[in-house]
C-alpha cells in the first residue's frame, strides 16, 4: 500500500509541475501586442509616397526591429486639420487600441486657424482618448514664420501646454531635424521623402517606447 501511495504521490507532483509549467510565458516571450493608431494628417499619412514608406509603417519596421510588438495603424488623412481629426475621432481610433500617436495641427498654421480654435479641437481629442484608458503621444508643430510672431507665439504655445494639463507624452516637433531640408522632403518642400520619414522616426522613436511603457503600466503587464 505504501508503495501505491509513493507512486500517487508523485504521479500527483508531475502532474503539478506540468501544469504550471504550461501556464508559466516562455523566457523571452513578448507581452502582448499594443495596438497603436497614428491619427494625424499628410505628414504621418504618408503624402506622395507608397503605403509601406509612411510614418506609421516605418514606426512599426522600427519597433519590430527593437523585438517590440505592436500593430500601428495608419489614421492619417491629408488635409485634416484638428477639428476635422475630433470630428471624426471615435471611428479613427477603434475598439482595442491602446495608445495613439496624435499628429495634428499643420494645416491650423497653414490656413492660419484662429489658435485658441485649434487648442480647444486637440484638447477635446485628449479628454476622449483619457476617457477611453488611451496612451497618447503627443507631436507638437511650429507655426510657419509668414504666419507672423503673435500667431507664431500664440499657435506653438498650444502643445507644451496640452502636454502639461493632460500628462501625456510629448513630442515637441513633429518634423525635428527634417524641416527646411531639401534632401529630406519631396518637391513640394512640405512632404518628407523616405528618407525624412525615417529621420522623423529615428527621432521620436525613444518618446514612442515611453508610450508603450505607460500602456504597459495601465495593463499591469
Amino acid at each position: 500500500m505504501a508503495a501505491v501511495v509513493q507512486r500517487l504521490g508523485r504521479g500527483l507532483l508531475l502532474t503539478i509541475a506540468c501544469a504550471a509549467a504550461l501556464a508559466a510565458p516562455a523566457q523571452g516571450q513578448n507581452a502582448a501586442a499594443v495596438n497603436i493608431v497614428v491619427l494625424g494628417d499628410s505628414l504621418s499619412a504618408g503624402f506622395g509616397l507608397p503605403g509601406e514608406a509612411a510614418f506609421p509603417a516605418r514606426l512599426g519596421d522600427a519597433l519590430a526591429r527593437k523585438g517590440i510588438a505592436a500593430n500601428v495603424t495608419n489614421a492619417g488623412v491629408s488635409g485634416d486639420t484638428a477639428s476635422g481629426g475630433a470630428a471624426r475621432l471615435d471611428w479613427s481610433v477603434p475598439a482595442g487600441t491602446d495608445a495613439v500617436v496624435l499628429e495634428l495641427g499643420a494645416n491650423d498654421a497653414l490656413r492660419g486657424v484662429e489658435p485658441a480654435v485649434t487648442r480647444q479641437a486637440l484638447d477635446d481629442i485628449l479628454k476622449k482618448l483619457a476617457a477611453r484608458k488611451i496612451a497618447v503621444l503627443l507631436c507638437g508643430m511650429l507655426a510657419p514664420p509668414n504666419m507672423g510672431s503673435d500667431y507664431g507665439r500664440a499657435f506653438n504655445a498650444i502643445f507644451p501646454a496640452l502636454a502639461t494639463t493632460h500628462h501625456v507624452v510629448f513630442y515637441p516637433f513633429f518634423l525635428d531635424g527634417v524641416a527646411a531640408d531639401a534632401k529630406l522632403n519631396q518637391g513640394d518642400g512640405m512632404h518628407p521623402n523616405p528618407a525624412g520619414v525615417d529621420m522623423i522616426v529615428a527621432r521620436i522613436l525613444p518618446k514612442v517606447e515611453e508610450l508603450i511603457a505607460s500602456v504597459r503600466v495601465l495593463r499591469g503587464s
